[in-house]
């Protein structure tokens, strides 16, 4: 398959340009930088806002994914990360690609139903603002029936790690492992995702992924 992945030199964004490339699919990694996160990945500089440049590059492909995340300047996230959104939704449209999935926040999962985890006693105020513009992000997917979307939650925890290819796929529940925890490496998030790309198991949902 042809990818057009933006967001593509982040922690997440770089791992699942690693996966797919190894499993033979053709990637483009897009960023603000231009860099390549992967040697041999092709790579170029686009801002995933501009409706028309991200057009230009999904044109002709099978899908495009975003790893981007709202932006950490102290600023409030939740406007500017959901333009982002409807700047890549528009272009995906006017390119004609059927399918868009998304890198998603996990403080929207639902500790109980109707009971999203960043609205618990507790939640780490730092992270409340991204947390925040990634449920507006997804409240925009749910609106929409095209493209076709799917949004991909990590565990509350996710970080480097190893690849093991041993992980639960869920929906809007939070998921936790014997001990309580929340944890996925960005490896095995990626190998979940990549999953969803050749598979197309969770048509304009949400899924999950954690340990």
């Amino acid at each position: 398959m042809k990818l057009v992945l933006f967001g593509a030199t982040g922690m997440v964004g770089s791992r699942i340009a690693t996966e797919a490339s190894a499993r033979g699919h053709q990637v483009l990694a897009v960023s603000r930088s231009g860099q390549s996160p992967v040697p041999g990945v092709t790579s170029t500089a686009a801002d995933a806002t501009d409706a028309a440049k991200v057009a230009d590059l999904a044109r002709g492909a099978d899908a495009v994914a975003s790893a981007c995340v709202p932006p950490r300047d102290g600023s409030d996230p939740r406007g500017p990360f959901l333009a982002l959104n409807e700047g890549l939704v528009a272009g995906v449209r006017a390119a004609g690609v059927g399918r868009l999935l998304v890198v998603g926040g996990a403080g929207g999962l639902e500790v109980a139903p109707g009971q999203a985890l960043s609205d618990q006693p507790g939640f780490p105020e730092a992270y409340l603002p991204e947390a925040l513009a990634h449920r507006d992000a997804l409240a925009y997917y749910r609106t929409l029936d095209d493209p076709d979307w799917t949004y991909v939650s990590p565990a509350a925890e996710i970080a480097p790690g190893k690849r093991t290819g041993r992980f639960r796929v869920g929906g809007d529940e939070f998921m936790t492992d014997d001990q309580g925890r929340s944890f996925v490496s960005a490896e095995d998030y990626a190998v979940a995702f990549v999953d969803e790309l050749e598979q197309h198991a969770h048509p304009r949902t949400r899924m999950s992924v954690a340990y």
